[in-house]
């Protein structure tokens, strides 16, 4: 009976394939490597958070929207005007006086207009002489709006002390006014409080003065209006 007893212990530990002696040390070696795992782990981890943190590309800084803008140059503001600016009354062209003077028809109504900040030499004035180059300041602007529907600008006069509209006159998306001064057919010519292009108009003498055009050339010693 004790033999039979004790076979039957030893059939029972057999049952999972392990001897009563190494089920332990199986035991104890599943611990360690369940320890072992636990310490390596977060540093495993690490080490490929590290990895991945070195291999994504750094992200280039974004332009906020509201980040602020460099100002406009001096330079900028005198460049030559050649976009029509809004507002602009229509206005037909009916006749060309001389280089800054021209009649327009308003809603079937004539209108002399003085073009607003430059002169002209004097073609027309029988109390003075012919200016140099103001023939060809009038055929100039015989070609820029003669028999044309042309865009008249205001500036803060109504008229002058002749009852002559005051403007800038725009033809073909250009001033015509900054087109006389910077091809040399015209002075600037600025009357308070008539100021908004004064500058442009100073800038473009300057050019045309510099590079020797028109009336600023030698054929014109001394210009005069």
């Amino acid at each position: 009976m004790a033999f039979a007893l004790g076979n039957g212990s030893q059939d029972r530990a057999n049952t999972d394939g392990r001897s009563p002696l190494t089920a332990p040390r199986a035991r104890s070696g599943e611990r360690n490597l369940r320890v072992v795992g636990l310490v390596f782990l977060p540093v495993l981890l690490f080490g490929l958070a590290g990895c991945s943190a070195a291999e994504a590309p750094a992200s280039s800084p974004s332009t906020s929207p509201n980040a602020a803008t460099p100002a406009a140059s001096a330079s900028a503001a005198a460049a030559p005007v050649s976009t029509n600016p809004p507002g602009l009354q229509e206005a037909k062209v009916t006749k060309v006086v001389d280089g800054d003077t021209i009649h327009v028809n308003i809603g079937g109504q004539d209108y002399k207009v003085r073009y607003i900040g430059i002169d002209t030499p004097e073609t027309v004035d029988p109390r003075r002489p012919v200016g140099c180059f103001g023939k060809e300041a009038s055929q100039r602007n015989h070609q820029l709006v003669e028999g044309k529907t042309v865009g008249l600008e205001k500036d803060v006069s109504e008229t002058d002390s002749f009852g002559r509209l005051l403007r800038y006159v725009w033809a073909d998306g250009e001033m015509v006014n900054a087109t006389l001064v910077r091809e040399g057919y015209a002075m600037a010519s600025t009357y308070p409080p008539d100021v908004r292009y004064s500058e442009l108009f100073a800038s473009l003498q300057r050019e045309a003065r510099e590079a020797a055009r028109g009336l600023w050339g030698p054929a014109c010693a001394s210009p005069s209006p």
